[in-house]
This record gives structure tokens, sequence and C-alpha cells, in this order.
């Protein structure tokens, strides 16, 4: 009874459409851009039954917000909402898909059901309401979901981020649920943290200046070492990554890093996995921003953009430098356009993954979010 009344409530829009007021509830405490065409809330209902468990499953739930982790453009712009039910800690996803200029959908992506963990400390570990916060990560086997698109399928793992969490809704939850802790999980998570940001300190003082360049640089090299084109390198090949880029991570460093990351014991580890353990990552409030800006250049949803498009979209009116007199609009356009190009691995296309790559140089440099945002706004008129 309780799926049957989920599809039906989804299905429903005069019982679903809700106030900007409301829709604006998930964003209360957190600075985050709005999904596009975000009209309605999903597992909310009017409807009086006779099953408590019923009542309880749409009551007690968070609210999430994410975005699949990829290197394939069309993927990693995929715009997700998903629910956790404390009631029997089960969780569902659904896509939010644009049909049209002005029709938006939401469709079954993880169906509803209880889930592990499949990586890292907590691997086999049923998830709990600890496990939802900004910038967590879920994971799930593609397999166990054949509805899953044929991109995604082709990785033995999903990974999924949360971006944004029902902040109002998750403290209600917590003031009511007892959350088992795993104390020894815990203490390894924050020490394997430690270690990263230890890494991130000394790599990012060395990158403060040569950010972009060294970033967009550095993945077009890793792209190019994956022979195999499955995103997976070993030990040998981040090394030496390390030492083209002069890029100085300790031995004793580098040996505490890879015993976290090669947690499965293959000898391989996923080069964006290594790069955002190495670098760390602009946050995910200053992401939606950047996955705006792309989505809003790759209109057919492709997954990369042509640098012409790029060149015609791109505004430098209000660059600084343009507003100071020191250089032109077209100067200031050639030149991100080269940078940009030279992260591609196409000479007349960008795919998001290199788009990103260029933005997560610059975020190096940027304290203030806002003024990491009004960079992106400025030139793409987002």
């Amino acid at each position: 009874m309780t799926d049957h009344l989920s599809r039906a409530v989804i299905s429903d829009p005069e019982q679903n459409v809700t106030t900007e007021k409301q829709s604006a509830r998930i964003l209360q405490d957190s600075k985050m851009a709005p999904l596009r065409g975000r009209k309605r809330t999903l597992h909310e209902t009017k409807i009086k039954t006779h099953s408590t468990l019923t009542e309880n499953m749409l009551s007690h739930k968070v609210q999430f917000d994410g975005r699949v982790i990829s290197r394939n453009g069309r993927d990693a712009c995929r715009e997700l909402v998903g629910f956790f039910f404390t009631h029997d800690q089960s969780l569902t996803i659904y896509e939010y898909r644009q049909f049209g200029k002005n029709r938006t959908n939401v469709l079954p992506f993880i169906q509803k059901n209880i889930y592990c963990h499949q990586r890292g400390r907590r691997k086999g570990k049923q998830y709990q309401l600890g496990d939802f916060y900004v910038g967590a990560n879920l994971t799930f086997l593609s397999s166990d979901h054949p509805g899953l698109p044929g991109s995604i399928k082709e990785n033995t793992l999903l990974t999924l981020r949360i971006t944004n969490v029902d902040q109002i809704a998750l403290h209600s939850l917590n003031c009511r649920t007892d959350s088992v802790e795993h104390d020894d999980i815990t203490n390894q998570e924050a020490n394997d943290r430690l270690v990263f940001k230890a890494i991130q300190d000394v790599l990012r003082e060395q990158l403060h200046k040569r950010g972009v360049r060294i970033l967009t640089r550095l993945g077009k090299y890793l792209r190019q070492v994956d022979k195999e084109g499955n995103g997976l390198l070993n030990k040998a090949d981040f090394k030496q990554a390390l030492e083209v880029f002069d890029l100085e991570v300790s031995e004793n460093d580098f040996e505490s890093l890879w015993l976290i990351l090669n947690d499965n014991d293959n000898g391989k580890v996923d080069y964006g996995e290594f790069k955002r353990a190495i670098i760390g990552e602009m946050n995910e409030y200053r992401k939606s921003f950047v996955r705006k800006a792309f989505m809003k250049l790759d209109f057919n949803k492709t997954g990369s953009v042509s640098t012409i498009d790029i060149k015609k979209c791109y505004c430098a009116k209000k660059h600084p430098q343009v507003m100071s007199g020191h250089f032109t609009e077209e100067e200031i356009k050639s030149s991100f356009l080269e940078t940009l190009k030279d992260a591609c691995s196409k000479s007349e296309e960008v795919s998001y993954g290199e788009f990103e790559d260029y933005y997560e140089g610059l975020s190096i440099g940027i304290v203030d979010d806002e003024d990491f945002v009004h960079i992106l706004r400025t030139p793409w008129g987002i």
C-alpha cells in the first residue's frame, strides 16, 4: 500500500504543486542554488489512511538533493532529489527531467529499498540518518539497478554526492531518533580526513598562484595516461603525475593516502577520486553554479560543448581588467579560451570535467563564496 500511495502522490499534480515558500524550505539553512524547475514536493500527502505505517513513512523523512560523481558530463549534470525514511531506514531517489521548455517531471532513479555503503570504512553498513549531510557520498552497486542509464551501468559502483539537505527535517528527526554510531569507524574516518587535509594544505600552498593551469593540465594528463578509459590508474602512474607537475608529497603521506584510497586492494584507484583527495574540491554551493553555467551552454545535454558556443556565450564586458582599461573584451575572452583549450582532450570541444577543472583551479585562490559566484554569474549570465 505504501508504494502504491507514493506513486499516486507523485502522479497527482494537484496535490504536489507547492508554493515558492514551501519549495524553498529545503534551502533555509544552507546556501545552494535551487534546482532548475523545482515545482513540487514529493511524498507529501493530505490523504488520510488507516495505516499508521503509511503515515509514519510519509512524515518521518528527510529530503536531500544530489548529483552523480562521474567523468561523463551528461551524468554529472543530472539533477536528483531523494528521501530517507527513518521508520525503516529505507531511501529512494528520483531524477528531475526536463521535457520541452516548460515541463519538468520526476522519474525513479534509485528504487525505494534498504541499502548499505559499498565503499569506504562503512562498507556493508546500512545507511542511517547520520549519513545524510551536505558533502556525503552514497554508493550503490550499478548491477542492482537495471533501470539506470547505460553510461552509469558501465561502472561497477554508482557514487552520488549529497548537495543539500532539509535541515529543519533533519534536526527534528535527530531529536526523535537514536542513531547507532560506530565509534571505531568514526575515528578511522576522522584520521583519514586528517591525512587528506595535511596533503591538501601542502599542495594548495604550492597551487595558490598556478591553480588553474595545473588543475586543467593535470586532468588532461591523467586522462591521457588512462589508456583503458576506465578512470583507474596505479600507484606508479600517480607518483609520475605528481613529479611531472612538481607537486611535492612526502613518501609517508603518499603511502598513507594510498592505503585509504586503495580500499579494495586491487592496486588501482579512480583518478578523479585521487585528485579530489590530494587537492580537495570546491564546496557544493560553488559547484552548483559551475554546473548551472555548463548546463546553460550544454542545451542539448550531451555532456560537452563546442569552443565556438563557449566563445559566443562568454561575455567579458564586466571583467575587472576590461573595466579598468588594461585589456579589451576580446583579449580576456581569448585568454580564457586558450587556458580552457589547454585542458581539452579534443581541440574544439570542452567536456563537463574539463570545464569543472578550470573552475576548481580558479576556486583555490578565492576565499569568499560570493566572490566566486560573482565571477561565474558575470560572464555566463546565470
